[in-house]
């Protein structure tokens, strides 16, 4: 059986939970618990504004065929979180099954997330599946960064890795009895063997692929124009779109193409910089971590 047709063991690798509150100025952990192959670093503090970080580690290096990891964070009312990772994801080969991430995330009242892991490399005959679901309140404010970036083949190669599928669900809770409404489905499918993912209306001769998430109420065309006008300085091919309004908020997708995982960082590091500066008087992001 194919990897991209395969289903991965319901039995995860890893599990992780995390839940984040807000206490006298600062956000803490109220409930830390990891299983198996995923644990968070000691939290530390970038700066005097409360939010806190916490670094996601996998001891074992690299997801593999049937894997599975399982994440879910809470940011509790008034709280603020930025959650990365350690190093990059890497995706080896999956012969029999694919290796999967799964995500649920809830944000409170006036509650803050950045969610900025490292990039995702997927190698020669590796397929991945990442499904994120994020429930949040229209108070509630999100910024997520992506980069995929093909790994070594030993042709050179870049699109030898069998499927991406990564798949975002974001709903406002609005309050009341009412399910959450969905603001964003955001969805991106690669395969290689089936496909010819490196020409027009796709991957455009660009290797690396770089998303940006943002959901706030601030979110307009404005904003959008501005980050625009941004990434005009960096060697990469860009695109922004805006969500619908739901209960007051918004959210735009940016998606940039290059061929540089540094260059990506850096243009999606420019771009957080301008949000961080512009809503919270924070710093650009400093994540060293080597």
């Amino acid at each position: 059986m194919s990897g991209s047709a395969a289903s991965a063991v319901e039995v995860p690798r890893g599990v992780l939970e995390l839940v984040i509150s807000e206490r006298g100025g600062r956000s803490i952990a109220s409930r830390q618990f990891h299983e198996g192959a995923l644990r968070v670093l000691r939290p530390h503090y970038l700066d005097d504004s409360g939010q806190v970080c916490y670094v996601v580690v996998n001891p074992g290096g690299a997801y593999l065929g049937a894997d599975l990891f399982v994440l879910d964070v809470e940011v509790g009312d008034g709280a603020d979180l930025l959650l990365t990772t350690q190093s990059a994801t890497k995706v080896y080969r999956t012969p029999g099954s694919f290796a999967e991430q799964r995500m649920a995330i809830r944000l409170g009242e006036g509650a803050r997330l950045e969610l900025v892991p490292d990039q995702l490399i997927a190698y020669r005959e590796a397929s991945y599946r990442q499904n994120t679901h994020i429930t949040l309140r229209p108070s509630s404010s999100l910024v997520m960064a992506e980069v995929v970036t093909p790994g070594w083949s030993p042709d050179g190669a870049s699109f030898r890795y069998e499927e991406l599928r990564l798949r975002n669900e974001i709903r406002v809770d609005g309050g009341g009895s009412a399910e959450p409404t969905l603001l964003a489905l955001d969805n991106l499918l690669i395969r290689p063997p089936l496909d010819d993912v490196t020409g027009m209306g796709f991957m455009e001769g660009f290797s690396h692929l770089g998303s940006l998430l943002v959901v706030d109420a601030r979110v307009d065309q404005a904003l959008a124009d501005e980050l625009y006008a941004l990434t005009a300085e960096h060697d990469a091919c860009t695109g922004i779109s805006l969500t619908r309004s739901v209960c007051g908020t918004g959210g735009l997708v940016l998606r940039s193409l290059s061929n540089s995982t540094g260059e990506l960082n850096r243009l999606l590091g420019a771009c957080m910089a301008l949000l961080r500066e512009r809503w919270h008087g924070r710093e650009p992001l400093d994540l060293r971590k080597y």
